[in-house]
């Protein structure tokens, strides 16, 4: 689980994780410092590792969560190599919110539809089908589009993950 140095959003990390942890998955949590990070509600998380130190042949998914931080990722260039990684390799790659982004901009979205929150619209509509649901699922992408739908979220990368 891929989460921003701050402004991750509280409900799609924790739920999310939540419910990724009631399926037995194993997470680890990274972002682009390595330091601890500053949920949008005040919590602190102390990420596993940097993104710089990931490689997706360790990891069956990366699940990119949103919050008004995420955008530090949107022309990121580790977190868009990894995006296209762990697609490229047909593992699921999932991204709630404003993540989305992420994956529009790593050309991974192309031909595909999708969701996210509504400000990023434009951008997935760009490459690919913006779909306004709460939750896409194509193929083994999965894009939720806020913290009402971080449980479903979850539920689907759960499913993918089986």
């Amino acid at each position: 689980m891929v989460i921003a140095p701050a402004d991750f959003r509280d409900e799609e990390y924790f739920d999310t994780r939540k419910v990724l942890e009631e399926s037995k998955a194993e997470i680890t949590v990274a972002n682009s410092t390595g330091q601890s990070s500053k949920s949008s509600f005040g919590k602190i998380v102390k990420p596993d590792k940097s993104i710089y130190n990931v490689d997706s042949k360790d990891f069956d998914a990366i699940v990119f969560v949103g919050g008004s931080g995420t955008s530090v990722y949107f022309n990121n260039q580790q977190a868009l190599k990894l995006a296209k990684e762990f697609n490229k390799s047909g593992k699921v790659v999932a991204a709630i919110c404003i993540a989305p982004s992420i994956l529009a901009n790593a050309g991974i979205l192309n031909n595909k539809k999708a969701t996210s929150f509504p400000s990023e619209r434009n951008n997935i509509n760009s490459v690919g089908t913006y779909t306004g649901k709460p939750i896409e699922v194509d193929g083994k992408i999965i894009t939720a589009n806020g913290p009402m739908a971080a449980k479903e979220f979850g539920k689907k990368i759960a499913e993918a993950l089986k």
